[in-house]
């Protein structure tokens, strides 16, 4: 996971308290850029925050926690299971929302009001899924002089999340027009709400480990969402990045951002997986490892690709690398400017979150048909943003014709029986971690750790994790916070991890 040390909460509070001193604009000038601000302006930049992706390297060191791909130049941290501190830096995002709904014009209040809450929602979700207890009903007061604020608990913060997305939908419901700055929906906020029916469902199945609890209902929640709110019905709907050609909106990893394009090298995980089932994404996520074309074998031939366990020695995987016994990251991801939209949540996914929802006894449905609906998402989203290139595909191309057939494999299908449920989980888990391949990997960290699905690469010989047969379970607090908030940083974590803040203690969510 990327690590941002920025500010802490406290200097964020101190700068809200700061801020009357001056005009917003006069402390946020820069003389190459305009020197006003404007609600849509705002809108833009939190908006790529929330759903943007670091460039080349840091892109595919993420990737290495997820396990999608291992690294053929230097021993990865990530790669290796060693993961350190997590900066509360979100907080940074939510001071510009506040200034975005201040902004606003009265008819577009209600809009932008919803924006901010999803903001909100979505900044402190991924820090509380990294972290556990985190600053909330306190944060951002340092206008009213509240510049330590205390951690609220785990449960006490999903709460307000899922709250605050039941009122960004309700201010979407009440605005009237499109609003600008809107780079995801154009503005429409027909298509917010169903972006925010999509993430609480996400949200939800987060807490699966909590379905009993009686103050988060999880279970209705869930039923209610799906029985009165409309959602995505097809990747229009995705919420997803989409690329240009100007040199601050090319794709992340293309080759003038990214300077290591022969290291990043495809899991046996991804690889092994698509194999297994005969998915021809296999070919537009993966290069023929050299070794292999050079004895002859066709770029259309299955055998012509060869993935890596990413918890060898890294000496062992140099050798591999250098030797061209592995596959290489597809070259589209390289080449094309544009490429393919980077998804935070879309539509493959939520079929395959209504699929375990079914599995679950939550919902009525067919839990076999949203998980064949999520795998033809996927599959049709990578078709449509891959030319006509043999380079891109091998000429193994994903047709209609071979998409029925692919999703009628018995061997695809999930199993019927009372005690299947964990083979059905496994199956629908493992199309979650395909379909999150170059776009949010951090989904299938934390679907691997709720789950144990798919199952991951561990070696105690080469993991840095202090507990050598394990991937930790969370990230420890950012130093700066002990520095300007210990008393309520040292309380949360008496009170989660009895007084141990480790990266293989278990927070509530998990217990």
């Amino acid at each position: 996971m990327k690590k941002v040390y920025k500010w802490n909460l406290t200097a964020l509070a101190l700068l809200l308290a700061c801020a009357g001193c001056g005009r917003f604009e006069d402390i946020n000038t820069n003389p190459d850029t305009p020197t006003t601000s404007t609600a849509a302006m705002l809108a833009t930049g939190q908006i790529k925050q929330i759903i943007g992706k670091p460039d080349g390297n840091q892109y595919f060191s993420d990737h290495a926690i997820s396990k999608h791909i291992g690294w053929g130049e230097l021993p990865w941290a990530n790669q290796y299971n060693r993961f350190e501190r997590y900066a509360l830096s979100g907080y940074t995002t939510l001071t510009n929302t506040l200034k975005m709904v201040e902004l606003a014009a009265d008819i577009d209040k209600a809009a932008y009001q919803g924006l901010a809450l999803f903001i909100k929602a979505c900044s402190a979700l991924n820090m509380t899924l990294a972290l556990g207890d985190i600053p909330y009903s306190e944060a951002l007061q340092g206008e009213t002089g509240i510049t330590k604020p205390r951690y609220d608990t785990q449960k006490e913060v999903m709460l307000a999340i899922l709250n605050d997305l039941d009122e960004a939908y309700r201010y979407f419901s009440e605005a009237n027009r499109a609003f600008e700055g809107d780079i995801i929906y154009g503005g429409d906020p027909a298509r917010w709400k169903i972006a925010i029916a999509a993430f609480e469902l996400k949200i939800l199945l987060y807490l699966s480990r909590k379905e009993s609890d009686a103050d988060l209902n999880v279970k209705q929640r869930f039923a209610r969402i799906v029985g009165e709110r409309p959602l995505m019905t097809s990747n229009s709907d995705n919420f997803q990045l989409v690329y240009g050609t100007l040199s601050s909106q090319i794709y992340p990893t293309h080759s003038t951002k990214n300077r290591f394009i022969p290291y990043p090298e495809m899991s046996n995980t991804v690889v092994d997986t698509l194999k297994k089932y005969g998915d021809r994404r296999l070919f537009y996520f993966a290069q023929p490892a050299r070794a292999r074309t050079d004895a002859g074998i066709q770029t259309d031939d299955w055998e012509a690709y060869a993935g890596i366990d990413p918890s060898l020695a890294y000496s062992d995987i140099g050798l591999l690398f250098t030797t061209g016994n592995i596959s290489n990251v597809n070259l589209r991801f390289y080449e094309l400017e544009t490429c393919q939209p980077t998804i935070k949540l879309g539509y493959a996914e939520q079929n395959l979150i209504l699929a375990e929802a079914c599995l679950r006894g939550w919902i009525q449905g067919d839990a076999g048909e949203y998980y064949r609906r999520g795998i033809e998402a996927s599959l049709r989203f990578t078709a449509e943003y891959t030319p006509d290139n043999p380079e891109y595909h091998h000429n193994m191309m994903i047709t209609d014709d071979w998409i029925r057939t692919f999703l009628d494999d018995p061997a695809l299908q999930l199993v019927a029986g009372s005690d299947a449920f964990e083979a059905n989980l496994n199956k629908i888990i493992t199309q979650k971690y395909l379909n999150s391949f170059m776009h949010d990997t951090y989904t299938s960290y934390y679907e691997y750790r709720r789950t144990g699905y798919p199952k991951l690469p561990v070696n105690p010989a080469t993991n840095m994790n202090t507990l050598p047969d394990r991937i930790p379970v969370r990230w420890m607090y950012d130093q700066r916070e002990y520095d300007y908030n210990r008393e309520n940083v040292e309380a949360a974590v008496q009170r989660q991890f009895g007084g141990n803040d480790d990266v293989n203690e278990r927070m509530w969510i998990l217990e």
